[in-house]
């Protein structure tokens, strides 16, 4: 296996589209790595880095923390792309539902073709600057109050001035991250996006390693916080969860269908059997980004009203209510995203236009009745599996007593993020390979792509 998959790998510098691709997607990735790196204007570095090297390794977590995320330690040094690709994903998310509540967007991407797909896509782009401006107003008027950092002055000049020209800088770095992505998708290799959210992820692997190491050095004692046994137990939970992540993301629950022949002419069409392929985690990584910002709202506003303070500490992360509310957030989100992205009345509609139906269930609203009992049923394994994984680093950091930073990397949004991206990075460039008559990664079957 081992073989096959570093001969795949050098399959794919044989070929010189896919090459070229790759390359592409490399360059695009370093551009922006190296933006993750310039500061914004107005900001006392010095003050920064000393705020954060304090609270640096705290087992808790703070807010910046799990923001932190996904921009590769972007916003933490608080650069021109400290607000990375989220705004873009939450107006994605936004535009996809109101795609399935307004009567004309939905006509519009059903109907619309090409063109409608653009025209989706160009009000995503003005959702994100819309996104962009509002979260960078609020991260100005948080850098300008040196209670949030200690009584450091992080900004050397507040006022409105500093507060537009942050907005300006953080809203441009955000489009320009959106178009690195969609020059990624057009010209390179995997999903734009997704590829850079998980550059950001991955980028955060030295920082967890250096806090692990201090914690395990003889040479530090005052550091040293875990026995030499945990990092064993880590490393083999760490390699259990990645299996089960691949399994459930893999997973999916095959409906057989089949199509009547019908004869047109002289031609005659159908006759065959094939499968709707139901996914056990059908949502993906959103129900937990959605629980993530909905359960983050109080502890942000709690940072500006005093009489919050209280009720947000309880919704921080590692508090008994925090993880109660997350947990139902996710799996009411799960159900709910599943509910509205997969739309059995149509499904069953489009099988009985084409002469098709499931065995032993009649068609049209019998087998929408049908889809949806089988939804109920695996979508709720999969919805459990979503709130153990997001809450996992909680337990891992709570239990081995280390910080969030090296606990985010046993399960969450990021894990998620990582193995869903790298599989389908995978299965692209073993496309690439089959069309060109290589060999792919797997001896027996293939990857298959996620929704």
């Amino acid at each position: 296996m081992l073989n096959r998959t570093v001969k795949a790998l050098v399959n794919t510098f044989k070929i010189p589209d896919l090459r070229q691709r790759i390359v592409f997607t490399l360059a695009m990735i370093a551009v922006y790595r190296v933006g993750c790196y310039v500061p914004i204007p107005g900001i006392n570095s010095e003050a920064l880095a000393q705020f954060f090297s304090s609270v640096a390794g705290k087992q808790g977590g703070s807010l910046f923390d799990v923001m932190d995320l996904f921009t590769g330690r972007a916003l933490s040094q608080m650069t021109v792309f400290a607000l990375g690709i989220m705004p873009y994903i939450s107006s994605s998310i936004i535009m996809q539902l109101l795609t399935i509540i307004i009567p004309s967007l939905e006509k519009m991407a059903k109907e619309g073709g090409e063109h409608g797909r653009k025209a989706l896509t160009q009000y995503t782009r003005y959702g994100t600057v819309v996104l962009a401006l509002f979260q960078s107003f609020i991260i100005s008027a948080y850098l300008e109050d040196p209670a949030h950092f200690m009584g450091l002055p992080v900004v050397e000049s507040p006022g409105i001035l500093f507060r537009l020209l942050t907005m300006i800088t953080l809203t441009s770095g955000t489009a320009f991250i959106m178009w690195l992505g969609e020059q990624i998708t057009e010209r390179g290799i995997g999903n734009g996006m997704s590829l850079l959210i998980t550059v950001g992820i991955i980028s955060r692997i030295p920082t967890a390693l250096h806090f692990l190491v201090q914690m395990l050095s003889p040479f530090s004692p005052q550091n040293r916080q875990i026995e030499p046994y945990v990092p064993v137990i880590m490393i083999a939970l760490f390699v259990a969860v990645i299996i089960f992540v691949v399994l459930i993301t893999e997973g999916q629950r095959r409906i057989p269908v089949e199509y009547a022949k019908r004869v047109v002419g002289r031609r005659v069409y159908g006759g065959q059997s094939t499968y709707i392929p139901l996914r056990v985690n059908h949502a993906g990584v959103i129900p937990i980004i959605f629980a993530q910002s909905i359960i983050l709202f109080p502890a942000t506003i709690g940072q500006f009203i005093p009489a919050l303070q209280r009720f947000a500490e309880n919704m921080m992360r590692g508090q008994v209510l925090y993880s109660v509310i997350y947990v139902l957030l996710i799996v009411f989100f799960a159900y709910f995203y599943t509910a509205v992205t997969f739309n059995t009345m149509d499904v069953a509609q489009n099988m009985k236009k084409y002469g098709g139906f499931i065995p032993g269930i009649r068609a049209g609203k019998p087998t929408a009745d049908y889809l949806d009992h089988v939804l109920a049923h695996i979508v709720f394994p999969g919805a459990v599996f979503l709130a153990v994984i997001a809450v996992f680093p909680d337990l891992i950091m709570s239990f081995f007593k280390i910080p969030y930073v090296v606990a985010s990397f046993f399960g969450g949004t990021g894990l998620l993020i990582i193995v869903g991206v790298m599989l389908d990075t995978m299965r692209q460039i073993e496309s690439h390979l089959l069309m060109r008559h290589y060999e792919g990664f797997m001896k027996r079957g293939h990857l298959r792509g996620r929704r």
